[in-house]
């Protein structure tokens, strides 16, 4: 196992030294610059869109913008938030919070293309609502069914299985910490992940609903009280950020230094913009047009760095033991809480992890369901991935931490390798879509509708035309 855990880590380290990250950088600014920064310039519209859709009601199995918004928080918000950013403090210094700050900003522009685009290329599903994402804009934006194959297998085992081992790994090595047996625990997973996996999207959504909301807020409180009593600390953790972003020693042994690297590579696990898991989610949402969709899941780029990672950063700075404890992941948070608030923290830990991780596990798994009906149409395919699932949940709570780690790295790799070279493709769509809404937007029309013969190229656009019913137009 050693053995291939290695083999893993050199493939990894250089897909993300020498090609991922020039690749993402690289896309995000060609993004901003075409898109004319849309995620400054919109920021008012995004937050409006936003509330717009709380609380809306749906039919059937149709989802809205506010529900697949949080589908897909559920997904980002998870313990990438805090075990991922943990591990790049250690990793990287504190410079490597300014690059994954530095990486939301582009994505955020990355996220609105890839977003609008699942909402152009959505298809109706049988049972009500849609099903999209970067399989199905691959397979009818570009004519490329063998990439489009490619990538939803991709995305079924990276993120149904993959990510969810993560997932449930952090949560047992959290409950580990207060004396709660790793087998235990994954008992415990297992069986809460099969209850609610086995109800399908309707259920993922409203759970998702109100337990993303819910956690993302009581834990960003947590971080600004900490914040607060280590007030003094605050001018000093700032002046680590940005001094040690330029520190280019490559303690990673690679062509970037080991700030930039693991800033980077953690703040994409935990925003996943330009990876094409968010298109998913944004695909399944019931608006009257592409670009509200986009929007909207751009800000969610924005909620999740500078608002929850940024949290668990600062939580890991202000307390100061990064360095020399011999501690990272969850384990260095929990340690810092019961530094800060006292003993009882950790405990309080373990619930937060527990809600990030299982929210995530839920939201994983949808991702992997979309592209299963991607893949066929028959059900016992789909059960059979859900059963793969529970045993990936399983195997994650009680297998090694590196192992599990190393490759998630690798598989999103190939992840945004696939993804953003087809949102490039496409990313004329998207633009055109954008200035059809503001343009409507300016001559007054409220809420803007979307018919695909606006666009340039109409052909595998199987939804948005003059008859589509829209709950929320």
């Amino acid at each position: 196992m050693d053995a291939f855990n290695s083999l893993i880590s050199t493939i990894t380290g250089f897909l993300w030294d020498y090609i991922i990250i020039i690749y993402l950088v690289a896309a995000g600014f060609w993004f901003s610059f075409s898109t004319g920064f849309i995620q400054i310039r919109y920021l008012k519209e995004m937050v409006r869109l936003l509330g717009e859709g709380v609380g809306t009601k749906t039919n059937g199995n149709r989802i809205s913008s506010f529900q697949a918004f949080c589908v897909s928080s559920a997904s980002r918000v998870g313990v990438g938030n805090i075990a991922g950013i943990a591990i790049a403090v250690v990793l990287g210094g504190p410079g490597a919070v300014f690059w994954m700050w530095f990486i939301a900003f582009l994505g955020a522009a990355t996220g609105f293309v890839e977003s609008t685009l699942a909402q152009i290329y959505k298809v109706p599903s049988k049972k009500g609502g849609f099903h999209g994402g970067p399989a199905y804009y691959i397979k009818l934006g570009l004519k490329s069914p063998v990439f489009a194959f490619i990538f939803a297998v991709l995305i079924s085992v990276t993120y149904g299985l993959i990510y969810n081992s993560v997932q449930a790994n952090t949560l047992a090595s959290a409950l580990q910490t207060v004396q709660i047996d790793p087998q235990h625990t994954a008992i415990a997973v297992t069986v809460l992940t099969a209850l609610v996996i086995f109800g399908g999207i309707a259920r993922v959504a409203r759970l998702s609903e109100w337990l993303v909301p819910l956690m993302a807020g009581v834990y960003i409180l947590t971080a600004i009280y900490i914040v607060l009593v280590n007030i003094t600390e605050l001018p000093n953790v700032f002046y680590a950020i940005f001094t040690k972003a330029f520190t280019f020693d490559a303690t990673s042994g690679g062509f970037f230094g080991a700030a930039i690297m693991n800033g980077i590579k953690r703040g994409l696990f935990s925003n996943e913009a330009g990876e094409g898991s968010v298109p998913n989610a944004a695909a399944t949402a019931d608006v009257s047009h592409p670009v509200k969709q986009g929007l909207i899941q751009s800000f969610g780029v924005f909620v999740d760095t500078f608002l929850v990672c940024t949290a668990s950063a600062f939580i890991v700075l202000v307390s100061g033991n990064y360095e020399g404890s011999g501690l990272t992941g969850i384990a260095l948070v929990q340690h810092d809480l019961a530094m800060q608030l006292g003993d009882w923290a950790p405990s309080v830990m373990a619930i937060f992890i527990f809600m990030f991780a299982f929210s995530s596990i839920v939201g994983n798994y949808y991702y992997g369901e979309i592209n299963i009906a991607h893949l066929t149409k028959n059900t016992l395919y789909l059960n059979i991935f859900r059963i793969f699932v529970v045993i990936m949940v399983y195997f994650g709570s009680i297998a090694s931490l590196n192992l599990v780690w190393n490759l998630a790295d690798l598989f999103m790799a190939f992840m945004v390798l696939t993804n953003l070279t087809a949102i490039l493709l496409l990313a004329k769509q998207s633009k055109v879509a954008m200035l059809d809404y503001f343009k409507q937007k300016k001559a007054g029309i409220v809420e803007p509708t979307f018919d695909r013969s606006t666009l340039p190229n109409q052909d595998g656009i199987v939804w948005w035309h003059k008859d589509a019913k829209h709950e929320d137009a």
